[in-house]
């Protein structure tokens, strides 16, 4: 039979599932080295920048990027030092609703991030030193 085909779903009969693929096809290719180091698997936690939050004026329609990871020298925004220190944590983007004086979590423990909650008051915040985690 010149140019016929036969088609996987023709080798299936009625009632019967298809044959498994070949070894090695349904496996999850792990991700090269170079790549594991600047995309960890399993993120670093977020650390303590300060204790008590950053009081600013958000300006409404701005776009902001607060720091996750703690480790930005430009607190409460990020600087890019989670992509250098390679913690696979990455900023929150928001923009800004309406112009006005907020307070932003720098303690990163924070259950309405970026926006301060009160956590730093709690014991395990202002037990925990500057540059830890949690």
């Amino acid at each position: 039979m010149r140019g016929a085909s036969v088609s996987v779903l023709s080798l299936v009969t009625p009632g019967r599932s298809a044959p498994p693929p070949p070894a090695g096809l349904c496996q999850r290719r792990e991700i090269s080295s170079w790549l594991a180091r600047w995309f960890p698997k399993d993120p670093a936690k977020p650390v303590v920048a300060q204790k008590t939050p950053i009081r600013l004026e958000l300006v409404a329609g701005k776009t902001y990027r607060w720091c996750v990871c703690g480790r930005s020298k430009k607190q409460p925004f990020c600087d890019g030092s989670h992509f250098f220190q390679h913690t696979g944590l990455w900023p929150l983007k928001f923009k800004a609703q309406e112009t006005r004086t907020v307070a932003l979590c720098t303690c990163k423990a924070t259950q309405r991030p970026p926006y301060c909650d009160g956590t730093h008051k709690s014991e395990q915040v202002q037990k925990a030193e500057v540059g830890t985690p949690l």
